[in-house]
Parts: C-alpha cells; structure tokens; sequence
C-alpha cells in the first residue's frame, strides 16, 4: 500500500509531524506531497491537546507548507473549538476535503481521539493504522468510510488497535467527558 500512497495530509501538531517524518519520509524523499490540514488536529483544549503557533512552528519544520494551514490554528474555536458540535463538523468537513482530492490514495497521520470521534468511529492503537475507502452515494454528510476487511480483522494494519466500532456517546466529548467526571466526583460518597 505504500508506494501507492500518492498525498500525505497531516495534523499541523508536533506529535503528528514526528510520526508523519519517521513513518512516511520515505515519500516524501520520493516528491510524494504533504499538505498540512488543522481539521485534523486533537480535540482537546487542554494543553497537550493544543497545537503550537504557526511561525513557531515554521521555524522548527521548515521542510513543510505552513501555507495551507488556518491562521485560526492553534485557537480552539470555531470549527476547532472543543465540543462535540465543533468536533462532528470538523470530521465532515475532513471527509468532505479529503473526498473532494483527485488522489487515490492518502495517507493521514491525525490522533486517535479525533479519528475515533470525528472521522471514522473506530479505535486506534497507538501509531497504528487502518485503511477505508469511501462508499459510493452521499448517505452520510461527508461520506462514510468503509474500512477494508484487511485492518478490520486484524485490528488494523499493525493488529494493535481494539476490533470493531465504538460507540460514541456521553463522555466521548471533551465538555461532556469533564462534565461526566465532575458529576460522579460529586455523587461519590467520600
């Protein structure tokens, strides 16, 4: 699948430019394009869920286009703001980008609590992989992802990542994951 890979999007976030580098430079040693997207980055708005100011950034990955990136990013707000309307219209419009490419194959190097919430609907061990076309016909906004029975079976491509979907639901977002821990700490007896 690799040699096939002809775009690399990536997560504007330093974790995901050390994977993108160490995991796919390979390509990018061949010419094969990276494109830096902010809708890809973590959900949080705490500080390990927050990107790093873009001149900053450009000055420490110069080998990369900052030009594609948000001048909004690292800012959590507006379609990166931490909620789970923010975080479901961020995944659509990752879709509807990634969707809208005349490449076959992409590769995306994000974090796994955006896939699993905004994207995909599935678990990902760390630094693994999984591998989805998109089905024909428009029945979900954004479209939907169909995974390959390949990283299906094996839970996914290296087999470290948990089988089957998950469900999303209170607790999956950030406001509500706090919300659901504020409110047990309080019903706990002590």
């Amino acid at each position: 699948m690799g040699p096939k890979i002809d775009l690399v999007v990536v997560s504007p976030m330093r974790r995901s430019l050390q994977t993108a580098q160490r995991g796919l430079g390979w390509l990018m040693d061949r010419g094969v394009p990276v494109v830096l997207r902010p809708e890809w980055q973590e959900n949080s708005a705490k500080p390990c869920g927050t990107g790093t100011d873009i001149q900053a950034m450009k000055e420490e990955w110069p080998q990369f286009d900052w030009a594609t990136v948000d001048p909004e990013y690292p800012n959590k707000t507006g379609l990166y703001r931490s909620s789970r309307t923010a975080l479901t219209q961020r995944g659509i419009c990752a879709r509807k980008w990634l969707r809208s490419r005349p490449e076959k194959v992409i590769a995306v190097v994000s974090h796994a609590a955006f896939l699993r919430i905004g994207v995909s609907g599935k678990r990902y061990g760390n630094a693994d992989f999984r591998i989805f076309d998109f089905a024909d016909g428009d029945d979900q906004v954004g479209g939907r992802l169909v995974e390959w029975e390949l990283t299906k079976k094996n839970g996914g491509g290296l087999g470290k990542s948990p089988h089957g979907s998950c469900l999303i639901g209170s607790g999956s977002y950030p406001e509500e994951y706090e919300r659901d821990i504020i409110q047990l700490f309080n019903e706990s007896p002590i």
